[in-house]
């Protein structure tokens, strides 16, 4: 009877593990724009919040105001680790030698373009195709020594010019291995396209996700009308598997503008990782 209560007890243990290898797994993919906690503090506040709130991965805004040495030390301090950085397409550009190596020195191998100023933006199907073609020039340097370079999205770029939005514009006029893109969905929803179609029409050209929802009109309307995911429209049941089935590595918890940082990491951290888990590994 012993013997069969103690083979019971590791079968038991054995079949728990899978469901723990999975949660820890599911961490691995989830990561925090830093963006995010812009108004928290000091840079060494922000990255503790970020570690407090369970988070591993961040994504960081340029250099975050600091040396390479002082981001390592704070970023190794805090148990995290980089998954990526957004910097300006003029920056990298003009500093391109100084970017590439305060990236591999804070351990980061993904810069991401995250935004054109309205009086930069093409506005004609060959001014997007020129900008597409520059930024796949740009990928291809990037890769040899080492880097990848992504896109991220707003909601301009869903435009259509000749029936194609400027997003795939993009996509159609650079090489999948130059440029990935980081999907923000919240974007892509309030520019009137739908982030599973694109996930599904594009297998392997989006890395990462960043994972926020919309709320309507008349809801956190001092918070530009962003919400936790989960917690408003965007059908995350839909677009997490597209996700998956995409190949997207990374899903990056990120708000424009919080009036509680605490309140909607925490709340978003947990609601992608219960979803998450839900899903096929």
């Amino acid at each position: 009877m012993k013997k069969l209560m103690v083979l019971a007890g590791i079968l038991s243990m054995l079949s728990a593990v899978p469901s723990q290898a999975s949660a820890a797994g599911v961490e691995d993919e989830i990561g925090l724009q830093m963006y995010t906690l812009r108004n928290v503090g000091t840079p060494a506040e922000q990255f503790a919040m970020a570690h407090k709130a369970g988070f591993e991965h961040v994504e960081l805004v340029g250099t975050q105001g600091l040396a390479a040495k002082e981001l390592k030390s704070l970023l190794d301090k805090n148990h995290l680790t980089v998954t990526s950085s957004h910097v300006q397409l003029t920056a990298l550009e003009s500093d391109y030698t100084q970017t590439v190596a305060f990236n591999k020195a804070v351990g980061n191998h993904t810069i991401v373009v995250p935004w054109i100023k309205p009086e930069d933006r093409p506005d004609s199907t060959k001014a997007w195709i020129d900008y597409a073609q520059r930024l796949d020039k740009l990928g291809a340097k990037l890769r040899k020594d080492g880097m990848q370079l992504a896109y991220h999205n707003h909601n301009f770029e869903m435009k259509k010019y000749d029936g194609v939005t400027a997003l795939e514009i993009i996509f159609n006029h650079s090489r999948a291995e130059n440029l990935k893109l980081e999907m923000d969905a919240a974007w892509v929803s309030r520019g009137g396209q739908d982030p599973a179609r694109l996930l599904q029409e594009y297998p392997g050209r989006i890395y990462a996700i960043h994972a926020k929802d919309n709320a309507s009109i008349g809801i956190r309307d001092d918070e530009m009308n962003f919400a936790p995911l989960g917690e408003g429209l965007l059908d995350w049941k839909t677009i997490l598997p597209a996700a998956k089935a995409s190949g997207v590595k990374w899903f990056i918890i990120e708000h424009d503008k919080p009036k509680d940082a605490w309140s909607i990491i925490t709340t978003s951290h947990q609601n992608l990782r219960a979803a998450l888990e839900k899903l096929p590994h």
